[in-house]
């Protein structure tokens, strides 16, 4: 099967905090946004890139890259902050076609670092790993170029 890779639409979002199966919960803390509310306004957002999976038309999975400045770092860091795909649907694939878009979105975006929390989860673990993602600490991170980067120095 095929998934579509696209940007989130407003009309997308129920269905992400449906997939989510409550692993997006609000804080709870005192004027904090529910996540569907939250996501909705991220849609629009710079700070934020949403990506939808779909098969046939269908939201299978979703991806938030959030984005913060960084002086340590050289540039924008950019954090996952959350993967969710249907059970129906092979995980594997569709995370990877996910965060790959993720990562070709950090870069664009002038990144020079993408951060994920590391799981417990072996499998999840390996996933990560696939797309050069490395422990630092209690998360993992994946260098990339922003987009128009040197790389060093030289010539001047």
């Amino acid at each position: 099967m095929e998934y579509l890779i696209r940007p989130a639409r407003i009309t997308d979002i129920e269905r992400l905090v449906a997939l989510s199966g409550g692993s997006v919960p609000a804080s709870g803390a005192v004027g904090s946004m529910d996540s569907g509310g939250l996501l909705r306004q991220l849609v629009y957002l710079p700070q934020a890139s949403i990506f939808i999976a779909e098969a046939r038309r269908e939201v299978v999975g979703g991806a938030v890259l959030a984005l913060r400045p960084s002086v340590r770092a050289g540039g924008f860091v950019g954090a996952v902050d959350l993967i969710v795909v249907d059970p129906d649907h092979d995980a594997d694939r569709v995370t990877d076609a996910l965060l790959e878009e993720l990562l070709r979105s950090a870069r664009n975006k002038g990144c020079s670092v993408v951060e994920a929390d590391l799981s417990d989860d072996p499998v999840e673990r390996t996933r990560l790993e696939r797309h050069g993602f490395v422990a630092a600490g209690p998360r993992a991170e994946c260098q990339v170029a922003a987009v128009g980067a040197t790389r060093g120095r030289s010539g001047i």
